[in-house]
């Protein structure tokens, strides 16, 4: 039996990735079933959970890509910023709409809740981070600790998925980002 290469496992995880980032957007985490997983990827149920363990692993893995790139640019320019990328390229972000049904599932189930929290904090971590050099830049307000700067910032995200994924209007949410961002700077 001929090795398979590194280069062409990647490719075909890519592949699998990229049709269950579609088939979630489109269906939903529980809508999307293995069957429509199948459809959407082009490839048998053994090969997509040869790659990965279940849907849920392969949930998380795309959670993951997603909060390693959100992170990147949390890191470099802000949390703020990662939410005017959602606004102005809603089609990367679409499969956040299952964000709704995830809550659900981190409020019922401990074993996915673990792992999503592990796959987030790359992110929260990237923002606290950020928010830090920004305080000791005497850019960011000292009035209230970091962390709850963090989860005033979640707490915005939350509600900008939320927004997106129930096909709210989006007019001049730039607008409310510049004074989320305005109430976090130094007066």
């Amino acid at each position: 039996m001929p090795k398979v290469s590194e280069d062409h496992l990647a490719a075909r995880r890519r592949e699998i990735l990229d049709g269950a980032r579609r088939c979630f957007a489109e269906y939903g985490y529980d809508g999307a079933t293995v069957r429509r997983l199948e459809v959407a990827t082009g490839l048998s149920r053994g090969a997509i959970f040869h790659h990965y363990r279940d849907k849920e692993a392969l949930f998380l893995a795309l959670a993951h890509e997603d909060a390693g790139r959100m992170a990147d640019v949390a890191a470099q320019e802000g949390l703020v910023q990662v939410m005017r990328d959602m606004l102005d390229h809603p089609e990367n972000f679409d499969w956040l709409g299952t964000r709704l049904e995830i809550a659900r599932k981190l409020r019922t189930d401990s074993s996915f809740r673990a792992e999503w929290q592990a796959r987030s904090a790359e992110l929260e971590s990237a923002t606290l981070a950020r928010l830090e050099r920004q305080r000791g830049a005497g850019r960011l307000r000292d009035d209230l600790p970091t962390e709850t700067i963090v989860r005033y910032l979640d707490l915005v995200l939350d509600g900008l998925i939320t927004r997106l994924a129930t096909g709210q209007s989006t007019d001049d949410l730039h607008g409310v980002l510049d004074l989320v961002e305005a109430s976090v700077r130094r007066p």
